[in-house]
């Protein structure tokens, strides 16, 4: 069966250019990945262990030579040149092996979207990457029969300049294993698209600027053309009753791919002020939590570790220091002597948290009493690592916190090897840079991106305040409908009743 036999009709009663595509129809769903490709995992810092996903509206399709809007406001326009698989048989809870045998189809794809406007999604992308135009896919499709997904490739241009270059080989989700993934919780019907992610090259585009995606199959003739779409300026402002745009130095990284290219210093400087600190010491991590989210910011929380001083809280920089895999030859060469492990401790300063990369790997120790004495004495204010923590008693009688996932009483050499320090580390499935504010308490631990905590702070305390003023109105006995979050009625009283009390 082909795919034409299976593709639904488009209906005409729905505009073209907007709902409807040449190759797909109106789809039921497009579905895409966030992260595939090693070398885009290499540039974000985090490597998933299981692919996630977010959908896109059917209206943000468009065909080859169309153009996309900027919207007006806004400054990070990225495109990602990916491979789209068009499902061409429904798939329901299937396989991985029988995965790709349900997809009719591939072609380029480009998963535009607009970085200013991460903050207001709160992780689902829906204005971000779901705007008209946002999903251009084609020209041409490649019969999935003839060709062995491994060998295609993807590539992206930008006004005639090669971007990105990459093969389906290296990904680390298989196709059919995305297919089969999904298909467990939603069926994938025929039309339906799946983006499979992006490698190393994304950046921004501006109005002028012209993008070519290609997804062919090297020294075969096979190819779906160039996708090509140009970047136009909008002309109407976003209303002030929604979301507006929100660009800060993490966003325009996170957009540019890499700091370098963004312009920006990877580090932010930032004077963590005692002003800062006592407000800090205010707000719980959970608070802050909140409002990271509520920012954009999903990713900041370091999992797996608990405090060793409960009721203690830990407010400061980090430094970091990373552990690889252990091997025998390596940890001849870098384990002993004044290694990368005893050096991070040294340099510590007054004020900062040491956070290790263990992998989380819990089956040795990455700090002791000695080393752990030894952070106390530099000033330091914590330790975290997501490894394990030998001289579980002693190191829990220092005056410092350290944040663990537990006691184990191996050395360093048993699963890992003490490599360089003072570089962008992932924690606890955290991205952790030095310079990173980093707060814990009994709850955990979170990672704040420098250039956004003054903002956060601000509205942590605000948030704070609220929750003080409904949990007094809960203890008199009121029910939480309307009050918790504050809602309707209640808001209004909480708000003349802290207007009376500020006059």
């Amino acid at each position: 069966m082909t795919y034409d036999e299976v593709r639904p009709p488009v209906p005409e009663t729905v505009d073209a250019g907007l709902a409807t595509h040449p190759l797909v129809g109106r789809p039921g769903k497009i579905i895409a990945v966030h992260l595939n490709y090693p070398s885009r995992i290499a540039q974000r810092g985090r490597r998933p262990a299981k692919p996630s996903y977010f959908l896109k509206p059917v209206t943000s399709l468009a065909v080859s030579g169309a153009s996309v809007e900027r919207p007006l406001g806004t400054e990070l326009l990225a495109f990602e040149g990916e491979i789209a698989l068009i499902i061409g048989r429904t798939a329901r809870r299937v396989n991985p092996d029988h995965g790709w045998s349900h997809v009719a189809g591939v072609t380029a794809a480009n998963d535009l979207g607009v970085y200013d406007l991460r903050g207001a999604d709160k992780g689902s992308n829906l204005r971000s990457k779901g705007g008209d135009g946002f999903t251009p896919i084609g020209p041409s499709m490649i019969s999935a029969e003839a060709v062995d997904p491994a060998r295609l490739r993807v590539r992206t241009w930008i006004n005639g300049e090669l971007a990105q270059d990459d093969s389906a080989a290296t990904v680390v989700f298989g196709f059919g294993e995305l297919v089969a993934d999904l298909s467990q919780l939603i069926t994938l019907e025929p039309g339906d698209v799946i983006l499979t992610g992006t490698p190393a090259g994304s950046s921004v585009v501006v109005p002028g600027d012209l993008i070519e995606v290609e997804v062919d199959v090297p020294d075969s003739g096979l190819t779906s053309g160039r996708l090509a779409t140009a970047v136009t300026e909008g002309s109407t402002p976003l209303p002030e009753y929604g979301a507006q745009p929100m660009a800060d130095d993490h966003q325009r990284i996170e957009a540019w791919g890499s700091a370098e290219a963004a312009g920006v210093s990877e580090v932010e400087e930032l004077e963590l002020t005692d002003e800062m600190i006592n407000k800090l010491r205010q707000i719980s991590v959970a608070t802050l939590a909140s409002q990271l989210r509520k920012h954009g910011y999903n990713q900041l929380f370091i999992d797996g570790v608990h405090t060793n001083h409960p009721g203690h809280k830990m407010i400061g920089r980090a430094r970091t220091l990373r552990f690889v895999p252990a091997r025998e030859d390596l940890f001849g060469s870098h384990g002993g002597g004044y290694n990368a492990q005893k050096k991070a401790f040294d340099a510590l300063n007054p004020g900062e948290v040491l956070v290790i990369e263990a992998r989380g790997e819990r089956g040795t120790g990455t700090v002791g009493d000695i080393l752990g004495l030894r952070a106390q004495v530099r000033g330091a204010v914590g330790i975290v690592t997501d490894g394990g923590v030998r001289d579980w008693a002693a190191v829990a009688e220092l005056d410092i916190p350290t944040f663990s996932a537990g006691p184990h009483p191996a050395v360093l050499g048993r699963r890992h090897v003490p490599w360089d320090s003072d570089l962008t580390i992932a924690c606890g499935g955290a991205s952790v840079q030095p310079g990173d504010v980093i707060i814990g308490d009994d709850d955990g631990v979170l990672v704040i991106p420098p250039a956004v905590l003054s903002e956060v702070l601000d509205d942590s305390l605000v948030q704070e305040a609220e929750e003080e003023w409904i949990a007094a109105r809960v203890a008199d006995g009121e029910s939480v409908d309307g009050l918790y979050p504050l809602t309707g009625a209640w808001r209004q009283r909480y708000r003349d009743q802290n207007s009376t009390e500020g006059s």
